[in-house]
């Protein structure tokens, strides 16, 4: 389900300690195999899994004038229709420290390519006992690499 913080912090107040509440962030431009195991992985340490998604304007600050390739309207459709997500959330920032703390997740998800001590919210989850968990990648694909790939077949002038 799509919401806003607003409606996902109405949410989580009368479950919160009754269930184990997972989140992640990113964003999620070409859906692919590698975030689908990411997401599920993710969501096995919990109960819920939240997932914060980068807006538009923060996808071109992170990752340039070119990206994202989806809006985040449509990110967050796909994103919400996978069996593993519960909650969908767009955020603004570029990074998710203020959603975290609103949130205050049990557990907060990275990717494997994630040295712990660069992992934003890290110091702030765990400062109230929570875990922060990084989950090693098995496919060796990314939107990069998809965009990548669909230039060097269609685009190359060989």
């Amino acid at each position: 389900m799509i919401v806003s913080l607003k409606e996902l912090l109405e949410i989580l107040e009368p479950i919160r300690g009754k269930n184990k509440v997972v989140f992640t962030n990113g964003c999620f431009d070409l859906l692919h195999a590698g975030h689908v195991d990411y997401l599920e992985k993710a969501k096995s340490l919990g109960d819920l899994l939240i997932v914060g998604l980068n807006s538009d304007s923060s996808v071109r600050r992170i990752k340039g004038s070119k990206r994202p390739i989806m809006s985040q309207d449509l990110r967050a459709k796909v994103l919400s229709s996978l069996k593993a997500v519960d909650y969908v959330v767009i955020f603004e920032e570029d990074t998710p420290l203020n959603l975290i703390k609103r949130i205050k997740p049990d557990v907060l998800v990275k990717g494997g390519d994630w040295e712990l001590d660069k992992i934003v919210g890290r110091e702030f989850v765990e400062s109230y006992g929570g875990k922060v968990v990084t989950i090693p990648f098995v496919y060796d694909i990314s939107t990069t690499k998809i965009i990548e790939e669909v230039l060097r077949r269609y685009c190359s002038t060989s």
